[in-house]
Parts: C-alpha cells; structure tokens; sequence
C-alpha cells in the first residue's frame, strides 16, 4: 500500500511541514502558524492528498511549541513519531547543501521517518502523568533558583562578613536565613546582643535560637572593620535571604500538590512500595516515562533510556569493551541513583548488594549504579504483575531475583 510521511520542524510561532511518498518524493511543503485552524487545515490537506494510503506524521519537539500539533493529530487517530533535533542535526549533514532552512529540515525529519525502524511513536499521555510532569518541571526551577540564591547569598556575605559566611549552613538552616532577614552586618549584631536576638529569632520560630544567636554574635565579635560597601551589600543579602525564604515555600507548596496529584496514579502504591521512592522521585518517575512501561517495551529499553545500560565499544580485535551511553535521560538516571542511595542505607537487601558490590571492588558510584539498575528491573516487573515490593527471598523464581516474593 502506498504510503507517505509527513516531516514537521516545529517552531514557537510556525512549523514547516514537508511531506514525502515512498519514492523520497516531494508532495507538499508548507509553513503553517502555530494555530489550531491553520493546523486542523494542514491535517485536512495532507489526509486528502494521502487518499486512501496511510500517513506517518514525524516531529523534532515532543513538547513546547509542539505540543498543539501533537494534541491535533493523536486525537485524530494519527501515526506520529519524535525523531530527536539532534537525530535531525546529525543527519542533515548526509543530505545535499549546505544551507540550513526549515524546509530542508522537515524534509529530513520526514525521510528519516522514512527509512528508520528504531523510532518510537509519540503516545498520548494521562493526564496525571502530564500534571506531573508540569509540577515536577516547575520545581525542579524553583530548585535551580534557590540553589542558585544561596550561591550569591554566600559570596556576598564573604565580601564584607566573611566570619558570619561560615558560621551557618545556609543551605540547610532556615533560622540562619531568617537571622539575615533581619541582621546583616558584625555592627548590627554587636548592638542587639545574644540575649535580644534569642528572643527575635524564637518569635519568629527559627530553631536553635540561642545557639544561633551566640554564635552569631561571636562572628559579629571578631570583626569591627566596616568594608567598602558594606550597607549595599547587607541589603542584597537581605533580599537574598527573603527569596530563599520565600522558595522554601513555593516548594513546600508543590510538593504537597505533587504527592496529592501522584497519589491519584494508578502505579502510585507499586512504587512507593520500593524503599528509597517517595512521593517526590516516585513523581518524576512517572514525569519522565509517562507511567506507560509499554512504551519501552522491556525493563532494558527503559534502563538505555536511563543510562543505566552499558553500550558496546568494539573495534577490531577488541571486544567486551562497555561503556556508560552519551545520550540519557538525565532525570530519570536521577530518580533512579538518588533512590537507590537511600536504599542502601535503609533497605536490608538493597544494602546488601551495595556492600557485596563494595567487595567486589567496586567503586560507591559503580556500586550505586549496579544497585539502581537492579531496582529497575524490580520495579519494572513489579508495575507489570501491579504488585508491591517485599523484602523477603521469593517463594517462586522471579526474574528480579531476591528482591520480591509472591504476595
């Protein structure tokens, strides 16, 4: 039967659309707006030229600008594939020219479209798991920010305060960023006293008060030199200190909406079963995955995708040369190290494999790795079978092997 593809280099304001026959054969090239009419039209267009052949849509972005075209056409019972923009980058370079334009790209996404058999169709997710994937983004940024506060919180404090800089954790200790919302120089400190600042710091619930305030005007003791720009500085922290304080509830505020929405997840039980996955993790598990495991179609699959399965790197007369991938899903290796982590510090069985692995020579990183893709394949067959985890040597052989047994 014949068939065509129809690339789409997808842009915030318009996409260029090129679509191809079985030959490699132009038959449409078209720029469209990012608008539903304008696309609901392309679509009619290019069903129509199709007639009663089958069209496979093809994309660079699988979100974004994206996202309106994706939405049209899985709702319209369309065949569409994500081919990577730096599949689409790498592969242009085989195609004649130079020059780099949409057309010529949507054109390389639709014959690359084409040709491969090793591109995954785009699925359309639940909407829990979109949520998800909006919230957990949202406070993945409001991390970035805060860490990225603290970082300038610090280097301006060790301009004029140095002694102040490294008496507190400030990364840790929300009494110390409440201490500098309120006092900021080794003189304002002098004046308030120990005494005086307990007491400011406890009606403002900052934990340790006493300790914090001694310490802090022991720091204000040993520097009575006002450097240049000290009054402009202890402002900048000021506010600095307000906007951490002000993240630190932003984020408290997400994560109670995150594990409310993650617990609504029809895997939500299965994962927070595994020690190590909460709310949080277990969140951006489905965030980066879709909750969908048969989108991958084997726990290994989902391990490339996470960069905990080791690729071959033979040349010549050398062979069982393996190495980590270059190209992963940076999230999901994330959720799954941090996990097996705590893991291996509460989790009996999960500990020990880490410490046989230690024996073995192992390094803590390779270690921790070797623990996280074995809770991978565990999680994977416990989602397939909708089973929880239990610490105890199966009854009956499982292909995760001591992590489960049967229910």
């Amino acid at each position: 039967m014949p068939e065509l593809w129809a690339g789409t280099d997808a842009g915030k304001a318009a996409h260029h659309c090129t679509v191809i026959d079985s030959d490699g054969t132009k038959r449409l090239s078209r720029r469209i707006l990012n608008d539903e009419s304008e696309l609901l039209e392309l679509i009619g267009d290019v069903l129509a030229l199709a007639e009663d052949s089958r069209v496979t849509w093809a994309v660079d972005l699988n979100a974004g600008g994206a996202a309106l075209l994706i939405a049209l056409l899985t709702s319209h019972g369309q065949r569409l594939l994500y081919i990577p923009g730096r599949t689409v980058h790498h592969a242009s370079r085989s195609y004649r020219g130079d020059g780099k334009t949409d057309a010529k790209d949507a054109y390389v996404i639709a014959d690359q479209a084409r040709m491969r058999r090793d591109l995954q169709p785009l699925q359309e997710w639940d909407e829990i798991a979109v949520d998800l994937k909006i919230l957990t983004a949202r406070r993945y940024d409001l991390a970035a920010d805060r860490t990225r506060a603290i970082n300038r919180l610090r280097a301006q404090l060790l301009e004029y305060f140095p002694a102040l800089e490294r008496a507190f954790d400030y990364a840790a200790s929300r009494a110390a960023l409440i201490l500098l919302s309120g006092y900021q120089t080794p003189a304002a400190l002098r004046r308030v006293g120990p005494s005086r600042l307990a007491t400011w710091l406890k009606n403002r619930r900052a934990r340790g008060g006493q300790t914090m305030a001694d310490t802090a005007v022991a720091a204000a003791q040993a520097q009575h030199t006002a450097v240049t720009g000290e009054t402009t500085a202890a402002a900048v922290v000021h506010t600095l200190a307000k906007s951490v304080l002000a993240l630190d509830e932003e984020i408290a505020g997400i994560d109670a909406q995150i594990a409310a929405r993650f617990r609504e997840h029809h895997d939500a039980e299965v994962i927070l079963s595994m020690p190590g996955m909460g709310p949080t993790l277990g969140a951006e598990f489905i965030a980066c995955t879709g909750g969908d495991m048969d989108a991958f179609g084997s726990a290994g699959r989902l391990a490339g995708v996470a960069g905990l399965a080791p690729v071959p790197r033979d040349s010549g007369r050398i062979s069982g040369n393996m190495r980590r991938p270059h190209r992963y899903h940076r999230r999901l290796l994330r959720v799954f190290y941090l996990s097996a982590q705590v893991a291996a510090r509460f989790c009996p069985t999960s500990r020990a494999f880490y410490e046989r692995k230690r024996a073995e020579g192992k390094s803590h990183k390779q270690a921790v790795l070797a623990l996280a893709r074995r809770r991978l394949d565990v999680l994977w067959a416990l989602i397939r079978d909708q089973r929880t985890f239990e610490a105890q040597p199966p009854r009956r052989g499982l292909a995760a092997g001591g992590f489960v047994s049967e229910s």
